[in-house]
C-alpha cells in the first residue's frame, strides 16, 4: 500500500533579533519572503552562500522594482500602459521589425528619434509609453508630456525669465516622449520654442512624437514655415517612423447594456 503523501512543513518562524537586525541594516522588506526562503532552503540543502544568494537577488529585484516604479511615476507615464498590456484586438497593424528596433532602444545609443503616426485610438499612445517604461527599466531618463501642455509650460516660463533653464533641463532628457502633436495651430512662440527644442536635443537625445497627422502635415499648423521645415526635417532625418493602420479600440470600451432578454421595444413599452 502506498505512504500518503508527507504534507508540507509550514514555513519556519523568524526570531525577533534577527527581524531587529534586518530592519536595522533597512533590510527589513526581506521578512516578507524569508520564512518561505528558509523553508526552501532547508528542504532544498542548500548551502549557505546559495541561500544568501537567493535572499540578496530578492532585495535587489524588490528594489529595482520599486525605483521603476518611482521613476515611471516622475516621468508621467501612465502604468497600465506596458509592453505587456497591449493588445492588437483591434486589427491594429503596423511594421513588428521596426517596432522590435525601437523595443532594443538602440536609438538611444545612435540619438535618433521615432515618429509613431496613425489615425485616433490604433494605440500610438500606448506604445509610446510603453517605450518609456522600457527605457525606466534600463535606468533612462524619461520624460512624457502632451506637446500642447509642453509648449504652453515653455511659454509660460517665459514669462518669469526661467525658460533657458526649462530648455536645458528638457534637452537633458535621454528619451523625450511629445504625444499627440500638431493635434491643433501652433503659433509664433509655441513654434519658436519647438524649433529651439529640436535643434537643442538634434543627435545628443531621443525624441519620440506620437501625432494623427503625417510630417508633411504638420508645416501647415505651425505660423513660422521657415523653422517648421527646419524642424521637422532634422526630426524625419534622425528618427524612424511606426505608422499603425486600424479602427479606433476605444470603440470596444464603451458601455454596452446588459442582455436581460428583454428588447427595446418592451423596454419603451413598459
Amino acid at each position: 500500500m502506498s505512504r500518503p503523501a508527507a504534507l508540507a512543513a509550514p514555513a519556519p518562524a523568524v526570531d525577533a533579533e534577527l527581524k531587529s537586525l534586518l530592519r536595522r541594516v533597512k533590510l527589513g522588506r526581506l521578512l516578507d519572503t524569508l520564512p518561505e526562503r528558509l523553508a526552501l532552503a532547508r528542504s532544498e540543502q542548500l548551502p549557505h552562500a546559495d541561500f544568501l544568494n537567493l535572499l540578496l537577488s530578492d532585495e535587489v529585484e524588490r528594489r529595482d522594482r520599486s525605483s521603476a516604479e518611482l521613476r515611471a511615476r516622475a516621468a508621467k507615464l501612465d502604468p497600465s500602459m506596458r509592453l505587456e498590456t497591449f493588445t492588437s484586438e483591434a486589427g491594429a497593424q503596423f511594421d513588428r521589425q521596426t517596432w522590435h528596433e525601437l523595443c532594443s532602444l538602440r536609438l538611444l545609443d545612435d540619438a535618433r528619434g521615432a515618429l509613431i503616426l496613425g489615425p485616433v485610438g490604433v494605440g500610438k499612445t500606448h506604445l509610446a509609453t510603453a517605450l518609456g517604461h522600457i527605457a525606466i527599466r534600463r535606468r533612462h531618463s524619461v520624460l512624457f508630456t502632451r506637446a500642447d501642455q509642453l509648449l504652453r509650460r515653455l511659454k509660460a516660463a517665459r514669462l518669469d525669465n526661467t525658460v533657458e533653464a526649462e530648455m536645458r533641463k528638457l534637452a537633458r532628457v535621454e528619451l523625450l516622449i511629445l504625444d499627440d502633436f500638431a493635434l491643433q495651430a501652433m503659433d509664433q512662440v509655441e513654434t519658436a520654442d519647438f524649433y529651439e527644442l529640436v535643434v537643442e536635443r538634434h543627435r545628443k537625445t531621443s525624441t519620440v512624437i506620437t501625432s494623427n497627422r503625417d510630417p508633411s502635415e504638420w508645416l501647415a499648423v505651425m505660423s513660422d514655415p521657415l523653422l517648421a521645415q527646419s524642424a521637422v526635417d532634422r526630426l524625419v532625418a534622425t528618427s524612424y517612423e511606426l505608422v499603425i493602420e486600424g479602427q479606433s479600440y476605444r470603440r470596444q470600451q464603451r458601455p454596452r447594456p446588459a442582455d436581460t432578454g428583454v428588447s427595446v421595444v418592451d423596454q419603451t413599452r413598459s
